[in-house]
Formats: structure tokens, C-alpha cells, sequence
């Protein structure tokens, strides 16, 4: 298998694609069920068999973000380093928010006590609204640039702050995350319960779905007016990687350019509005296997479209444009790059094959008789 410089940082952008939106498909919808926790259990019963819906699959789902933020450190270095300086306390944020998962599935029942009950319901929201919302938000800002640069040593130096992040566009993108990371949890669980859960959930799925086609639609809006990047010099995509090599310019609208340039890619976002109103029709008239195939689409189309805009740039520079890191100047060694190829042809498909495995043999209903019949096992 050989691939030159360009060919090679092409497939590690879209496998890094292809990882984040596996993230959002897998351990989406778990942090959907969590965050419809406290809402659609109405009584300790019915939050334990919510709970169990996802109690045996999340943790192995959680590979998928691992995965992804390995790829990210070995495959685009430089990027990993400026998200990790420039996101650091939200990232921060996130992983104690997903501390909280492990032991609220642990400890939520060792004790008989509804208060404890509750407080352990209360950081399983927690541990899936938090990282739901802040994954968007950091798109959001990916979107608008992050404010940092290097100097001629190719140090880093990050110029935002915290409370900078929270801007009304990134809310925006964490409103559209939390939305349809819901629709895809409400989905699942009406897969997996019956009854007044079941019922439940097909009105969420048609409240969280319509809201989240209305944000990216409005987001779409907001984009087209926002100041989007371009590089304006030569681009050598074969070359030694080296973010100050290049002239980008910024200006609004430029997030559409390669929507101009080949209007097939206007397939992607139309196709999240499609999946996602027959995602509410396949809901309301119960196939809900069919409406998490659906559901997944749209998670797959809204972060497409995203990844699609800001080709080729992986993490632009709002205060110092030159810096902007993009595929063709962020990434590894060649060497490096094809070492990981293979190892992800090797190992990417048993990941693939677990998890197919897990969810063919979890396919059954969860019901509140299962959860009195076995309750020395549940959570």
C-alpha cells in the first residue's frame, strides 16, 4: 500500500471524520438517554430500566472518542496541541462531566435511598448534557476561528479565554449538538422500551428532530455571514508540514466557496433534513430501527457539513490568519502516516466487529419485568 504526502493526509482527514462522527453515533445516543434521564423516568422503575437500556453498551462506545482523540494526537499534532492549549478548561469541563458516568452507573444503586437515587440521575445528566453541549460549542468556534498564533520558533501561544468560547454562534452549534444527540438518545430508547416510555420518546423524537433542523438551518443562515477562510497562495500539498508557509485571507461567505466550486456537496446538508423528517415519521409509526438508521444520517450529514465548509482547514486562526492549520500543514510525518494506516486497517475493523457483535446481542427490549426478575444485576 503506497500513498504519496497528499493522498495520505486525505485519508487521515477523513478517517479522523469518520471516527468523530462514529463518536457521535455511538456514545451519542447514550449521552441522549442520560441526558432524557430525569425527564422520561417517572419513577425509580422506569429510570432503572432507561438506565439499562445503555448500561451495557456505553462504556465500549466510549472507544470511539478515545480513538478519535489518538488519531488526533498522532495524525495532526500541531492541531492536537492548539485545541488542547486553546480548549483546555472546556475540555477540562468535559472529562470531569464524564467522570461522573462510570461511578453514577456503579454506585446510582447500592443504595435504596431515593435521594441518592436522584443525586446519582442528576450527574448521569450531567455526564451527558455537559460534553453534548460543549462538543458543539467547540465547533461552533472552529467555525468563527480560534484566537491564537505562533511565533518563528513555532511556539504556541493562545489568546482567548474561557468565557470567550461561550459566544452566541457557539451556543448556537451546542444547542444543534444537544438537540440532535437527543432525537438520536429518544430514538434509541423507544428501540429498546415499550410502553409509556416508548410513547414518550416518539414525542421527543419529533420535538428534539424539528429543533435541530431548525438551528442548522439557521446556522446555515448565520454562516453565510460570518467571516469564513481561504488560502490565497500556492498550495503544496505534498510538502513538509509548516503552518507559516502560506497567505489565507478571511472574509464572510468563504465557508461556501466549496459549495460553489462542486454543487454536489449541497447533497450533504439537504440530506440531514431528509433523514432527519424521516426520522419523525418512521418514529411515530413505530419502526424504530429504521428511524436510529435514519437518525444516524442526520448525525452523519450535520457534521459532514461541517467538515466539508471548513475543508481544508482543520483549525483557523481568528487573530493571526497565517497560522490557521489545515491538511495540507498540520499533519504528521509521511512515515507516521502510513504506520498508522496500517494499524487502523488492522484494528479499525475489529473495533468494528465488537461492537456490531455487542448490539446484535443486546438487540432485546429492556421492560420493568426484566428488571425485577434480575434485579441483583441492574443498575
Amino acid at each position: 500500500m503506497i500513498f504519496d504526502y497528499e493522498t495520505m493526509r486525505l485519508i487521515w482527514w477523513g478517517l479522523l471524520g469518520a471516527l468523530l462522527i462514529g463518536f457521535a453515533i455511538t456514545d451519542g445516543f447514550d449521552m441522549g438517554v442520560a441526558i432524557l434521564l430525569p425527564f422520561l423516568g417517572k419513577n425509580d422503575t422506569e429510570r432503572r430500566v432507561i438506565i439499562n437500556s445503555i448500561g451495557s453498551v456505553w462504556e465500549g462506545n466510549q472507544v470511539w472518542f478515545i480513538t478519535a482523540g489518538g488519531a488526533l494526537f498522532a495524525a495532526w499534532p500541531v492541531a492536537y496541541a492548539v485545541a488542547f492549549s486553546g480548549f483546555y478548561f472546556a475540555l477540562l469541563l468535559t472529562l470531569f462531566a464524564l467522570f461522573l458516568r462510570p461511578i453514577g452507573f456503579d454506585y446510582r444503586s447500592k443504595l435504596p435511598s431515593q435521594k441518592w437515587r436522584n443525586n446519582w440521575d442528576i450527574a448521569l445528566f450531567t455526564g451527558g448534557f455537559v460534553p453534548a453541549l460543549i462538543f458543539g460549542v467547540a465547533f461552533g468556534n472552529l467555525l468563527q476561528g480560534v484566537p491564537f498564533h505562533f511565533d518563528n520558533d513555532m511556539r504556541i501561544f493562545y489568546t482567548g479565554s474561557f468565557w470567550a468560547l461561550l459566544n452566541p454562534f457557539a451556543l448556537a452549534a451546542g444547542l444543534l449538538s444537544l438537540s440532535m444527540l437527543i432525537m438520536h438518545g429518544a430514538v434509541y430508547l423507544q428501540l429498546k422500551t415499550e410502553g409509556d416510555i416508548n410513547r414518550r420518546c416518539k414525542k421527543v423524537v419529533t420535538v428534539s428532530a424539528i429543533t435541530a433542523l431548525a438551528i442548522f438551518a439557521v446556522a446555515g443562515i448565520w454562516v453565510a455571514n460570518i467571516d469564513g477562510y481561504q488560502i490565497t497562495t500556492e498550495v503544496l500539498p505534498n510538502a513538509p508540514s509548516n503552518p507559516l508557509a502560506k497567505i489565507v485571507s478571511k472574509a464572510p461567505g468563504l465557508w461556501l466557496d466549496n459549495y460553489a466550486h462542486y454543487p454536489v456537496l449541497w447533497a450533504i446538508p439537504a440530506l440531514a433534513f431528509v433523514a432527519g423528517a424521516i426520522t419523525i415519521v418512521l418514529s411515530k409509526i413505530e419502526r424504530p430501527g429504521l428511524a436510529f438508521i435514519t437518525s444516524s444520517l442526520t448525525l452523519t450529514s450535520i457534521i459532514l457539513t461541517a467538515g466539508v465548509s471548513m475543508f481544508p482547514f482543520l483549525m483557523p486562526s481568528s487573530s493571526a490568519v497565517n497560522s490557521s492549520l489545515t491538511v495540507w500543514d498540520a499533519s504528521s510525518s509521511l512515515t507516521t502516516l502510513k504506520i498508522m494506516l496500517w494499524a487502523t486497517v488492522i484494528f479499525l475493523p475489529i473495533v468494528l466487529v465488537y461492537t456490531t457483535w455487542v448490539f446484535r446481542i443486546l438487540r432485546g427490549k429492556v421492560t420493568s419485568e426484566h428488571i425485577h426478575q434480575n434485579d441483583h444485576t441492574v443498575f
